[in-house]
């Protein structure tokens, strides 16, 4: 503030709190913030105890009565009352649940940055999740397909019910929208011979852009938006009526994101040549995402890798001991492969993409943002560099058959 405000009479917000640290007492919350209530030594009756008044009331009659210059703030030791923070905040969590939560089975991977629940019927799952939430961390729930009705979501199922409508068909090297009968893409999705092909003669790496999305979803496919919802994991959360789903609870004026549901589906990298491109470019969903995969095409004809070989290709990237048991296991069907980036590390990776964009020739416009343009697949070449030049490590998880991603927004993804 100005010098001729700088006074007894016209403090700041930070002398305002500063002058009554005297009077403040450190406390704690069932979640452990540390908060600093004000309390009274009497009651109305006149006998001795302990009342919590309105704080900012307390706050504003300890100023007016003790007139205390804001550069002669009184100090307080409170070191005695404070119990020090661990250090690994990671570390701490993880000890902390391994006693609290026996009853769930969990474990981590990803270098311990992912939570993965293994028995998705666990009522107390939740609680788990939500020690896991606060710290801004991806989530895994296996099995959810075990819960749905598996015929709804079968490839030729979809096409047989719903083949004539028109939808974008997204040509993923390429970059290319059109629009088209989605009977095309069906019948493409396990049978390679009936897949487009591109001007060299390549097979097309297709995908069905949000086909469909919102309320489109649920009117369009009833049967499939009721057995979705039932089967959703941690239904505290997830649900569109879950008492923890902050977005259920907002008033009606709050301009809300698509919240969907919206069907994502796209062929599999291992029909192309070029294993380096993605079916989703890196980039972040501005709301929390849980993303199901409720199905897996085994590909078949000319080029397709076989079961071995996609196996191979997958055990090939930088895994979890635990992901590299679950590809040996034969009951478990893998279908999609993930990079992850906490949100902290965008700015890094921006920076690190344009830079690579400028070695590549391309024009880097001021105005241009390639993780909101969605113009980047991070190959494994440009994953390792992101790590040696800026020390950001990806976090790579395969989804299998009935694995449900939970991902808070903010975090950066490709699939």
């Amino acid at each position: 503030p100005p010098a001729s405000q700088n006074n007894e009479q016209g403090s700041t917000l930070r002398d305002l709190l500063t002058t009554t640290a005297g009077k403040l007492r450190l406390g704690s919350t069932d979640a452990g913030i540390a908060f600093a209530p004000v309390y009274s030594t009497g009651t109305a009756s006149g006998k001795s105890g302990r009342t919590m008044p309105n704080i900012l009331d307390d706050i504003i009659a300890s100023v007016v009565e003790n007139k205390i210059p804001p550069n002669r703030a009184p100090k307080m030791n409170v070191k005695s009352e404070i119990k020090e923070e661990p250090k690994d905040d990671k570390n701490c969590i993880q000890d902390d649940c391994s006693k609290r939560y026996s009853d769930i089975q969990y474990s981590w991977i990803c270098d311990k940055h992912v939570l993965w629940l293994r028995d998705h019927k666990n009522s107390n799952n939740w609680k788990l999740f939500k020690e896991c939430w606060k710290q801004g961390r991806p989530v895994l729930v296996s099995g959810m397909h075990k819960k749905m009705n598996f015929s709804l979501w079968k490839a030729e199922s979809i096409s047989l019910d719903f083949g004539n409508q028109q939808a974008d068909i997204l040509n993923c090297k390429d970059s290319i929208i059109s629009n088209t009968n989605v009977k095309e893409f069906w019948d493409g999705f396990e049978d390679v011979s009936k897949r487009q092909k591109v001007k060299n003669g390549e097979t097309a790496l297709l995908k069905l852009k949000d086909w469909p999305s919102g309320e489109d979803f649920k009117a369009m496919m009833p049967a499939r938006y009721e057995d979705l919802l039932k089967s959703l994991p941690l239904p505290e959360y997830c649900s569109p009526e879950g008492k923890l789903n902050l977005a259920s609870h907002l008033p009606g004026f709050f301009v809300r994101p698509d919240l969907g549901p919206r069907l994502c589906s796209a062929y599999g990298v291992a029909a192309t040549k070029d294993h380096d491109i993605g079916t989703t470019n890196l980039h972040i969903e501005v709301s929390d995402v849980v993303n199901i995969l409720v199905y897996v095409g085994i590909a078949r004809g000319n080029g397709v890798l076989s079961k071995s070989g996609v196996l191979k290709k997958l055990e090939e990237e930088d895994l979890d001991d635990l992901l590299r048991k679950r590809l040996k296991d034969s009951s478990e069907l893998p279908g999609a492969l993930w990079h992850i980036y906490a949100g902290k590390d965008a700015d890094k990776i921006r920076e690190f993409l344009q830079k690579i964009a400028k070695e590549q020739g391309l024009e880097v416009l001021p105005e241009h943002d390639p993780i909101r343009d969605q113009s980047w697949y991070v190959n494994k070449k440009l994953r390792q560099r992101l790590f040696e030049e800026y020390g950001v490590k990806t976090c790579t998880v395969i989804q299998f058959l009935g694995d449900a991603i939970i991902l808070p927004a903010g975090a950066l993804h490709q699939v």
